[in-house]
């Protein structure tokens, strides 16, 4: 019985498979990596309040030293620190934690409340969180890292779409599409495990690769100039897209606030009237700020330029529920406020994405889903690699036989384009594969064996 030729109008999908082939070929490993670096952030709530436990409820006696004491015993602990931030404990007993800072370094002093004790100090850097946070998106490589994070979630991207491409049901019933047959064995078997779960997590797998995209160097960098430039002015995001950035932000504010504790007076109530290391505006502002229940952790810092005031932030892992005060030191008068839902769109957008991508927005049931959705990526990689060794052929990569005259699959090859255009690093790279495989490789007899193309 002939095909009728509607059928064969399909298009075939020799050309998306290799490209889904070399997607997962680069992807696989920084996909295993971040799937376990992003498990483990997810958790990060709980992993901080284990480590800080033995600094919680303390077996105090009596009353406890002001904030403004407890940040100049941490300055001290610290020689050439100032202060950055102080830390409003979550409860009485709970050791102090202030924040000090040497240009662009940053050490979290612990601090028994009541006799000023130095409990621990750590560098910001060095807590287990933070280093997994940048492991998870510069590999602890800087901005080569990051590049290199973003190429890496931009070619996933791609994998994914394409493999939905391919999964796509054709006819037939929903066993190896929706659930897979898993007494059938052999190369069904893990085809239908691989197809299956792709299905189950591509959703939320493209979700948190987007959600994740600002925070990369070239991608947040890119966004951060659109925006400067609709807006009109330079903007200032709620997140950073490199340590480097991070440490530069860090080291300008550092420079301001200490030009800020010189001779300075206090100023329409901006710049303080205090010695170096005396930080007696904390007292005001923390009974300012105490009574208004801000999301945990909230974090009180100095002013760090002529006429700035000081702060005080919700630096909550549920992004929705910050709020950002300006405060007047001498009096305590909250002079600014601004909570999530006065932000611009975009940031709101943002930080609603970046909320569900740190598992914190809904609670538990939000790790749960990441969790879930990270295990089905691992699953998809391990059933990858496992097709592919069983089906290679003998002195061949195996990528998938490029045909001569191979129908093109129109539509998934103008959301590449799109793609592409939405995300110009991974535009850039799929023009070099292009030009490479069609300029140089079919050229190369070894290599066009090697990779199953035509000749040029």
């Amino acid at each position: 019985m002939s095909v009728p030729e509607t059928a064969r109008r399909w298009p075939d999908y020799a050309s998306v498979w290799r490209w889904h082939f070399y997607a997962g070929l680069f992807c696989v490993p920084f996909v295993l990596w971040l799937s376990l670096t992003g498990a483990i952030y997810l958790f990060r709530p709980q992993v901080e309040a284990w480590i800080d436990r033995p600094y919680m409820a303390l077996p105090l006696t009596g009353p406890v030293a002001s904030p403004s004491a407890q940040a100049a015993a941490a300055v001290k602990a610290v020689p050439g620190s100032v202060l950055h931030r102080y830390e409003l404990p979550e409860a009485p007993n709970d050791a102090a934690q202030v924040i000090v800072g040497k240009g662009g370094v940053e050490t979290r002093v612990y601090l028994d409340p009541q006799t000023l004790r130095v409990l621990k100090t750590v560098n910001e850097d060095d807590r287990l969180m933070r280093v997994v946070f940048r492991l998870h998106g510069e590999l602890l490589a800087g901005t080569i890292g990051s590049y290199t994070v973003e190429l890496a979630a931009s070619w996933t991207i791609v994998m994914i779409l394409s493999g939905l491409f391919l999964w796509w049901p054709r006819g037939g019933g929903m066993a190896g599409v929706v659930y897979p047959r898993l007494r059938s064995g052999g190369r069904r078997f893990w085809r239908d495990l691989h197809g299956v779960t792709g299905f189950w997590v591509s959703a939320m797998a493209l979700f948190l690769l987007l959600s994740g995209l600002p925070w990369a160097k070239s991608w947040g960098g890119y966004l951060a100039s659109v925006r400067g430039v609709v807006e009109g002015h330079p903007v200032k995001q709620d997140w950073s897209t490199s340590h480097a950035e991070e440490l530069k932000a860090r080291a300008a504010a550092d420079a301001g606030t200490r030009m800020m504790m010189g001779e300075h007076a206090e100023h329409d109530g901006m710049a303080m009237a205090h010695p170096m290391g005396s930080y007696a505006p904390l007292d005001r502002l923390v009974a300012t700020v105490r009574p208004l229940a801000l999301a945990a952790p909230v974090l009180i810092a100095p002013p760090t330029g002529m006429g700035q005031p000081w702060t005080a932030k919700s630096d909550a892992a549920d992004r929705p529920q910050r709020t950002d005060l300006a405060l007047d030191g001498a009096t305590g008068r909250i002079l600014s406020r601004k909570d999530f839902a006065q932000r611009r769109l975009v940031d709101r957008i943002v930080g609603y994405g970046v909320a569900v991508h740190e598992g914190q927005l809904f609670g538990w049931l939000n790790q749960l889903l990441n969790l879930v959705t990270a295990l089905g990526l691992i699953l998809l990689s391990v059933s990858s690699v496992v097709m592919w060794w069983r089906r290679r052929p003998d002195g061949k990569l195996g990528a998938p036989i490029a045909r001569v005259r191979a129908p093109v699959a129109i539509g998934f090859f103008a959301v590449l384009i799109a793609l592409g255009l939405f995300l110009p690093l991974l535009g850039v790279a799929m023009i070099a594969v292009l030009l490479t495989e069609r300029l140089v490789l079919r050229r190369m007899p070894i290599a066009r064996v090697w990779l199953g193309l035509r000749p040029a």
